[in-house]
């Protein structure tokens, strides 16, 4: 990893979430998939910020409350009078899985301040941070979310940012109801992001339904492709690929667990890579580290596991 001194900056979304339990009650709690990765990685000791934007509503309110009593920073999260952040609505399968995918989730975004996240007035803020940070994390989720205008403000920030020595870091994490089934726009905007990545995390499942890789190996090949030097493909309880340069290597799950929940596992394992790194481990091990932590976060309900039952490695 880069040796700059700094600040690890997520950039995304934070939402309210409703939960169904299986009393048929909903419980309230926020969340979001870069914004749970800051957690972790605030809580793995990090000087963490996150970079977004919500209203000036309670909940929003509530929202900063939480990365606070968390310890991330909250300077580059944008208040937008009269606006209101997004909602999301979540009902689980019995075995922790998501029923049918994305259909037993459901959204409502429209008019979410962060949609204009690098056309708000403050913006430059934003971008002047990121441009001196040690690492910026981002999803594709966040790209789903920001208007065509910031996403060209973004690239443009992130390709500032590496020239002075900042590392990108970047998970898929695609999401077809995000992109509204656009799937040509999806992978235009992708292929910009990719050239302007460090650390590729993604996901065997969605890279194979957005490109049609056949394999992890695929996805590596693909990937390297764009210069990334290094690769960690996800694969739920199979083994992740770690790829840099030169070297491939299969890292196994230490142990599988009957999920609890699969919300914030990927989140998890990134959060526990990209700690270990930054903490001086080596790409291989810094993978073990992040198979440890999501298997942790799958034995819980919800994204964030309790703070008494949190760990990192």
């Amino acid at each position: 990893m880069s040796e700059r001194t700094g600040r690890a900056i997520c950039v995304g979304e934070v939402l309210i979430e409703l939960r169904r339990g299986g009393d048929g009650r909903f419980a309230l709690s926020c969340g979001g998939d870069t914004f749970n990765t800051a957690v972790y990685l605030a809580r793995a000791g990090l000087d963490v910020g996150f970079a977004s934007a919500v209203g000036d509503d309670p909940y929003s309110d509530a929202m900063l409350a939480l990365a606070t009593a968390e310890g991330i920073a909250t300077n580059l999260v944008l208040r937008v009078p009269g606006r209101l952040p997004a909602l999301c609505l979540m009902e689980s399968g019995q075995s922790g899985e998501r029923q049918n995918g994305e259909h037993q989730v459901r959204y409502w975004r429209d008019g979410a301040p962060v949609h204009a996240l690098f056309e708000l007035a403050d913006w430059m803020r934003i971008a002047e941070a990121l441009t001196a940070a040690k690492l910026i994390y981002f999803s594709g989720i966040t790209l789903s979310l920001l208007s065509s205008n910031s996403i060209g403000r973004f690239l443009a920030v992130l390709e500032v940012a590496r020239r002075q020595g900042t590392k990108v870091a970047f998970d898929g994490n695609f999401r077809p109801r995000g992109w509204k089934g656009d799937l040509p726009r999806t992978r235009t905007v992708f292929l910009e992001a990719l050239k302007r990545v460090d650390i590729a995390l993604p996901t065997f499942d969605d890279e194979a339904v957005l490109w049609g890789d056949p394999s992890p190996e695929a996805t590596v090949d693909r990937l390297q492709a764009f210069g990334i030097g290094e690769i960690v493909v996800k694969n739920g309880p199979n083994s992740a690929l770690v790829a840099t340069a030169g070297a491939q290597e299969f890292v196994p799950v230490p142990e599988v667990f009957v999920p609890v929940d699969t919300t914030a596992v990927g989140d998890g394992f990134n959060a526990g890579y990209l700690a270990a790194r930054l903490s001086g481990s080596e790409p291989i091990q810094a993978a073990g580290a992040a198979h440890r932590l999501a298997g942790h976060v799958i034995r819980h309900p919800g994204a964030l596991v309790p703070r008494a039952g949190a760990a990192m490695h």
